[in-house]
């Protein structure tokens, strides 16, 4: 069996086809998989749904892709960063759905742990009980929640700053922010590393996303 899972950009990009779903780490920009994202747009992968915690700011991480015109939809928590988001939102081109963020990070760790959905006072009579990703109000013990749906992608984007061969990811300070959680909820997980370093250089206490979890590793910039 290959112990390795680097991959060249090339096997990389020919993975990616229209109406995907790609859930991506990082925040405001910072600590995204820049070069996967470089091979989202190569793909020429059009219609996508892509789950993040925003959408960067103009020109950078997930605003790339938007600026390319190649989302039809968001699932996020805001878009304040990035006025070319707002703009297609308001010209109809692109659809968004927002959610809390503590809300969010929950139904994706659902959609990783395999579990029905989440159970969040947050958005009791608001939009939020019209989204479609909200199943209801269940009321325990006299306290009325809302059931939403868990998050699962075809593919997760992670950016770490180092790995082994075998997909085990060490994540320098905020660069753990959602790249763990993202890693539990795809089919397909593909890690953009700084370094790649071999088996056994990382301790086993210091792995923030195992290698079981991770499908593909590229190599990314060194910063």
């Amino acid at each position: 069996m290959e112990l390795s899972k680097v991959r060249a950009r090339e096997e990389i990009i020919a993975k990616f086809h229209d109406g995907q779903i790609i859930a991506i780490g990082g925040q405001t920009g910072q600590y995204m998989p820049e070069r996967l994202i470089q091979c989202v747009l190569d793909s020429g992968a059009r219609h996508l749904t892509i789950y993040s915690i925003d959408t960067s700011d103009p020109g950078t991480g997930v605003g790339r892709l938007i600026r390319a015109g190649v989302v039809d939809r968001i699932i996020t928590t805001h878009v304040g960063t990035n006025p070319e988001t707002n703009a297609q939102i308001q010209a109809g081109t692109l659809r968004a759905e927002f959610s809390p963020m503590g809300s969010f990070i929950e139904r994706i760790r659902c959609g990783g742990l395999g579990l029905g959905g989440v159970l969040t006072p947050v958005g009791i009579d608001t939009l939020v009980e019209e989204s479609p990703f909200c199943l209801g109000r269940q009321t325990i013990d006299g306290k009325d929640y809302l059931l939403m749906k868990p998050v699962h992608a075809d593919f997760a984007l992670l950016g770490a700053y180092k790995c082994d061969e075998f997909g085990n990811c060490w994540y320098k300070g905020t660069m753990r922010n959602f790249n763990v959680v993202m890693a539990t909820a795809a089919d397909t997980v593909i890690a953009e590393c700084e370094y790649i370093v071999p088996v056994g250089e990382i301790e086993p206490e210091n792995v923030h996303t195992y290698g079981m979890c991770v499908d593909y590793i590229v190599e990314g910039d060194r910063k």
